[in-house]
């Protein structure tokens, strides 16, 4: 920990409330409805009927494992309490836009039986207040805890920025009073720390709705104590009676605790313990000025993107650890890409994005929204993809629910508050991060602003966004520049603007705003044709086609054959068009291409002659709309030739 007395203030855009943007008329319309409409209900009949809501039958005993224990000694219900926190957290984002007291009613249930069954000292944990009360607090490295009160905590804070009922806010302040009083550096304190990160942003959020410097600090205690030695991981085994040597990871970086947080550089480990911790580096480094969090923060970004993410804006590769394995191992068909993991980078970049304004992080964020994190919930807004691979054979369909459903809640967190992603403010400055249709107010210079984007962006780049302040204001309105387009046009009322006088990817137009005022942007969208670098070896001689923000597919439900046949021409044209028969409206790619011919192969398996081939015409279509239709396979990676 460093001593940020004398540190320059860190200033950051605040982003504006979700629930005030209306996304009316444009792509984020349509899911923002099925989310509210199909995907909280849902989601909520799954929990119940998977017996998720069970284990808060505090006055009863417990029965049958819902998740038996696994060989590891783990059991999925360890962590029940997270899943049900992270739906409060959807629901409650729906709510504080569409007041629905029947889902209050779903919810202050919940709350109801949390608060019965908590204990004297605060201690909130279903499992081992219900199963194990003599085992709590004896194993952080592997039981989730923390964890799980970290979903609770911020299903608690999103239910009282929604309703203002305090509820279940107390019961989460008296559950974080707790671990105040278990946790920390003081005598008589467990030096210890939750291995799967979350409580650490949770209290942050807590902390900027109580004022309470305690909620920081003990943030700030858990992200410095990590990766501390010796390791009180290692202490907390013994004390349990177990060799640390055993540990199936073997060592911590899988829970990113192998050296303090400011030291490291590369990211390791479990994807979504990581995109975890280093959104709550990024709200430390605001709260406490710490220009040291900060820079670990630019640095673990960069190692993310430029040699472990995905085309897709998906991360961690491998199954084993749900995780990042080594640089540029990017494996398509076994790609594990967590839905968690995409919908996480999203929380992180949008964090250093309001810090820093710079639009690698947002570039990054609309990446991963578009395509890695969408791709994890179907259009009917109720079966899902915990994996998402960048090629299948078929296998990989939807499901409707998980073994381990934390993916569902957390797609369904994401969307429901995506419109606080769109803009941010900062004294007399309004930064406008993603574009879609959608209209809002916000207060700028002490007057009301009528802000209203017209698109039909991600399909076409030409946005038409109108201001109308309630009476003439100053303010500067600074505008992402996506680092995806190469030629971009802006005006005011007609009047061109120098676009390269963009500034980290956002261009500044300051001046005395009026109603009536309209800033048009055009960014030219041609399909793109994306390459690996040379390390990532299996997509040696393969292409990707983006287009926009939006990365394609090629699925054997539009072809009628395996994409994996397919070659494309290294000139053939592709052409864009859109459909608006394809799940909801979507554009489609089109090429002429050539396909393998195996039907002269007879029952050989080698030759000596190479494969014919035929006429074929490429159909792609976005990534996050596959497996909403018949199975089949599919590549995002084509070969090329």
């Amino acid at each position: 920990m460093t001593d940020q007395a004398n540190s320059p203030r860190i200033e950051r855009f605040v982003p504006v409330d979700h629930a005030g943007v209306d996304f009316a008329g444009g792509f984020w319309e349509s899911w923002s409805r099925v989310v509210r409409e199909v995907t909280v209900p849902s989601q909520h009949q799954r929990l119940d009927e998977e017996r998720f809501l069970e284990v808060l039958n505090f006055d009863q005993p417990p029965g049958p494992l819902a998740r038996p224990i696994q060989p590891s000694g783990l059991s999925m219900q360890h962590f029940f309490d997270s899943d049900f926190g992270k739906w409060i957290e959807a629901a409650s984002y729906t709510l504080k836009a569409h007041p629905n007291p029947a889902l209050e009613d779903k919810i202050d249930a919940i709350v109801a039986k949390l608060a019965q069954g908590q204990m004297a000292d605060g201690y909130l944990n279903s499992w081992f207040i219900r199963r194990e009360p003599d085992k709590r607090w004896t194993n952080l490295r592997d039981l989730h805890e923390m964890y799980s009160m970290g979903h609770l905590l911020e299903g608690a804070v999103a239910y009282f920025e929604a309703t203002g009922k305090r509820a279940f806010l107390d019961v989460m302040i008296r559950a974080v009073e707790h671990i105040d009083a278990t946790f920390g550096r003081e005598p008589g304190k467990l030096r210890g720390y939750d291995a799967h990160e979350e409580i650490e942003l949770a209290l942050v959020k807590l902390y900027r709705v109580t004022n309470n410097p305690r909620h920081l600090a003990l943030a700030q205690y858990f992200v410095d104590e990590r990766g501390q030695m010796p390791s009180y991981y290692d202490a907390e085994a013994r004390q349990r009676g177990d060799d640390p040597k055993d540990y199936v990871y073997k060592d911590y970086s899988y829970s990113q605790g192998h050296m303090p947080v400011r030291e490291q550089t590369e990211v390791v480990g479990h994807a979504v313990r990581a995109m975890y911790l280093f959104s709550a580096m990024a709200d430390l480094a605001v709260e406490t000025s710490d220009l040291t969090l900060l820079a670990a923060c630019d640095r673990l970004f960069d190692n993310l993107t430029g040699r472990q993410l995905y085309v897709t804006g998906g991360l961690g590769p491998s199954g084993v650890n749900e995780g990042f394995t080594r640089p540029y191992d990017l494996p398509n068909e076994t790609a594990y890409a967590e839905t968690c993991a995409a919908v996480a980078l999203a929380f992180w970049g949008h964090r250093m994005a309001q810090i820093t304004l710079d639009a690698r992080f947002t570039d990054h964020v609309e990446l991963a929204i578009f395509n890695g994190a969408l791709s994890g919930i179907a259009r009917d807004g109720e079966h899902y993809f915990y994996e998402n691979v960048l090629e299948s054979h078929g296998q990989h369909r939807r499901w409707k629910w998980h073994y381990c459903p934390c993916c569902p809640t957390n797609i369904a967190r994401l969307i429901a508050s995506l419109g606080s992603y769109v803009y941010s403010t900062k004294a007399d400055e309004l930064a406008v991060h993603l574009y879609a249709a959608n209209s809002t107010t916000i207060v700028l210079g002490g007057q009301s602003v009528r802000v209203a984007q017209q698109t039909a962006y991600p399909w076409d780049g030409d946005i038409a966004l109108s201001l109308d302040p309630a009476a003439p204001v100053d303010f500067s309105l600074r505008l992402r520049i996506p680092g995806w387009c190469r030629s971009a046009k802006v005006s005011v009322n007609g009047e061109s603007v120098d676009v390269a006088a963009a500034e980290k990817g956002y261009l500044a137009i300051a001046r005395t705003w009026q109603a009536g005022d309209v800033v048009r942007l055009q960014f030219d969208m041609p399909v793109e044709r994306l390459y690996a670098h040379p390390a990532v070896s299996e997509d040696a001689g393969r292409v990707a086609l983006k287009r926009g923000p939006v990365v394609y597919c090629v699925e054997e439900a539009d072809l009628g054959f395996a994409p994996q046949s397919l070659t494309l021409g290294a000139d053939a044209a592709i052409t864009a068009r859109f459909d608006p028969d394809l799940l909801g409206g979507a554009v489609r790619l089109s090429a002429p291409a050539r396909a393998a011919e195996a039907s002269d192969w007879g029952g050989q398996l080698y030759r000596t002659s190479r494969p014919q081939t035929r006429p074929a015409t490429l159909t792609a279509i976005p990534y996050h709309l596959w497996a909403n239709r018949e199975a089949g396979g599919m590549v995002v990676w084509l070969r090329e030739g």
